[in-house]
C-alpha cells in the first residue's frame, strides 16, 4: 500500500528548504517515478487558518485589508492563523480570529468544513465555521491589520460583490458556497 500523500508510482527522494521566515517556508522536494524518471516540486509550506462566516439576521459580517501580494484592498470573511509559537484547536482559533477582527462573540459554531487553499504548490488547510447569535463588543487587531475596515452586508449584496468581482479573495468565495451547500 502506497503512502497516502505519495501516488504508487512515485516516491521522494530527496527535499531541501529554500527560504523560510516565522510565517511560511518554501522547500523543493524531488521524486523519482518506477519507470525512473525524475522530477520535481515547489511546495509553500503555511500553518493552517480558521475562517469565520459570521451572521445575524440574513447579513454577513465581512472585514477589508490591504493585501500586498496583490497590490489591492480585499473584503474577506474573517480569517487568520495561530501567531509563531502559538497554538490550539481550530474552534477556539475561529472565536480569537472573529474577536480580534470583528470584535464580536458568537453563541453559536457550526464547523462547516475543511478546505485547501491552493493544493497545487501550497500545503495550508482551513477550517471553515458558521458563526450566529453574535454580540458585539470591541475589536483587538494586530498591528498588521490597522487599516481594516468592518462591515455588514445583506446577502443579496454579498452575491452582487462575488457576482461583480468586488470580492476576489477564493478561500470567502469557496466558504460562502460551502455554507449555500450545507444549508
Amino acid at each position: 500500500m502506497s503512502d497516502e500523500r505519495h501516488p504508487p508510482d512515485m516516491w521522494p527522494t530527496g527535499s531541501t528548504v529554500k527560504y523560510a521566515n516565522p510565517w511560511m517556508s518554501i522547500r523543493e522536494d524531488t521524486f523519482e517515478r518506477t519507470d525512473g524518471q525524475t522530477g520535481v516540486y515547489g511546495v509553500v509550506d503555511k500553518p493552517d487558518f480558521a475562517l469565520v462566516i459570521a451572521e445575524q439576521d440574513g447579513h454577513f459580517h465581512l472585514v477589508e485589508q490591504f493585501r500586498y501580494p496583490v497590490a489591492r484592498r480585499s473584503w474577506e470573511f474573517p480569517m487568520g492563523g495561530w501567531p509563531p509559537g502559538k497554538g490550539g484547536d481550530t474552534l477556539a482559533l475561529a472565536q480569537a480570529e472573529l474577536r480580534e477582527e470583528t470584535g464580536l462573540t458568537a453563541q453559536t459554531w457550526t464547523h462547516l468544513g475543511r478546505l485547501h487553499e491552493a493544493p497545487g504548490f501550497c500545503s495550508q488547510g482551513f477550517d471553515l465555521f458558521h458563526a450566529t447569535d453574535l454580540t458585539p463588543g470591541e475589536h483587538a487587531r494586530e498591528d498588521t491589520e490597522i487599516d481594516m475596515v468592518h462591515r455588514t452586508f445583506s446577502e443579496a449584496e454579498l452575491r452582487a460583490m462575488i457576482s461583480d468581482g468586488t470580492i476576489v479573495d477564493g478561500t470567502t468565495v469557496a466558504a460562502y458556497g460551502l455554507l449555500l451547500v450545507r444549508r
